[in-house]
């Protein structure tokens, strides 16, 4: 039997310079369209800082969801930077020690364009850079005009993103990097403009996604309410447990 309360499900936040007033200062910020996608799918958003990281993060959370933002550092995996790389190293350490937690604990786990990149690299995967390089065109994330790029999704039949999304999906897109080599991970959606991968998924987990896009940024909040589904499943088990017959301490 459930507990009757939403499932919890952590984001992750950057630590970027802000301005509150008059004073600037380095501060804990997401936009608000992740927490509103979580509440709008029956979670419970609680943010997780990079600072101080530790496993313990996780404890009391039914999923987590790695955010977008700076790029991964290319060192871990295995590449010199390229002069349009911009890292957080502070952030890759924190979320990569909680991305092998999460994957270890079966947490379901969503990678959110910088998170599906964190996927990557953590499953032994690669990154190309900077894609104008490769793909002679700035599509994924326009220089000029709107500041989102769009784009179909292919998904592959059987994938847990094509039970979620069906065959294709328009997305929006916004990212100068992309995966090269998704290591142990299955890529299961690509653009069909230029066959870069756009999903990826762990199907030995009970959910481990990665999108390319934001969709945090648009009004199909299908992915967050698969989250929250595996997420509130997770939460059932958890409170239908037994407790091996430990008793409980006298207070």
């Amino acid at each position: 039997m459930s507990d009757g309360k939403r499932p919890v499900i952590g984001l992750t936040t950057y630590a970027e310079e802000a301005r509150f007033g008059h004073n600037e200062t380095v501060a804990a910020v997401l936009p608000m369209s992740y927490v509103r996608s979580v509440h709008a799918s029956g979670g419970r958003a609680v943010l997780i800082t990079p600072d101080a990281p530790d496993v313990d993060a996780l404890d009391g959370l039914d999923a987590i969801i790695f955010t977008g933002g700076s790029d991964l550092g290319p060192a871990l995996y295995g590449e010199p930077p390229h002069p349009a790389t911009y890292v957080r190293p502070e952030r890759d350490a924190a979320e990569l020690l909680l991305v092998h937690a999460a994957v270890a604990a079966d947490l379901p786990v969503l990678g959110i364009c910088r998170g599906m990149q964190l996927l990557t690299v953590a499953y032994g995967g690669r990154l190309h850079q900077h894609l104008p390089d490769l793909l002679g065109h700035d599509n994924h994330r326009p220089a000029t005009g709107p500041k989102y790029g769009t784009h179909p999704v292919r998904l592959a039949a059987g994938s847990a993103c094509h039970r979620i999304l069906g065959d294709t999906v328009m997305v929006n897109s916004l990212h100068h990097q992309g995966v090269q080599d998704p290591g142990r991970l299955t890529p299961t959606g690509w653009c069909p403009e230029d066959e870069l991968i756009e999903t990826v998924e762990d199907p030995e987990r009970t959910f481990v996604v990665g999108v390319q896009w934001h969709p945090e940024e648009t009004s199909d909040l299908r992915m967050f309410a698969a989250l929250t589904a595996a997420a509130a499943a997770r939460r059932a088990v958890a409170a239908d447990r037994p407790t091996d017959g430990v008793p409980s301490m006298p207070l």
